[in-house]
């Protein structure tokens, strides 16, 4: 089962700002791309389950949170440690990708 956290405005500092590294799918659900990487983060939420946190923000339910980081495309992934965004990527990427630069931060 996947362990994928849904962060919205009000938990979403708290979240990035614990004691592991942070991976963020800024998403949608009517979006191809999105839906696409999904298993990929569903599969990565098992294997980092004990070193890092992967969370899902939904756009259209945190508009606050889509504004504040300027998300314009979607899948937006953000990389955080200790509160900072440190990498991102835009747009559906493979395994290899998503999971390296989180491999970096671990």
């Amino acid at each position: 089962m996947a362990n994928i956290i849904e962060a919205t405005n009000e938990n979403f500092d708290q979240i990035i700002n614990g004691d592991k590294p942070v991976l963020v799918s800024f998403w949608a659900e009517w979006a191809g791309p999105c839906r696409m990487i999904a298993p990929i983060l569903e599969e990565m939420s098992e294997e980092y389950d004990k070193t890092a946190v992967i969370v899902k923000v939904n756009v259209d339910e945190n508009p606050k949170l889509s504004m504040k980081y300027g998300i314009r495309s979607i899948p937006a992934l953000f990389y955080f440690k200790d509160g900072q965004i440190v990498d991102k990527v835009i747009g559906a990427q493979g395994k290899s990708v998503i999971s390296g630069k989180l491999s970096q931060l671990v």
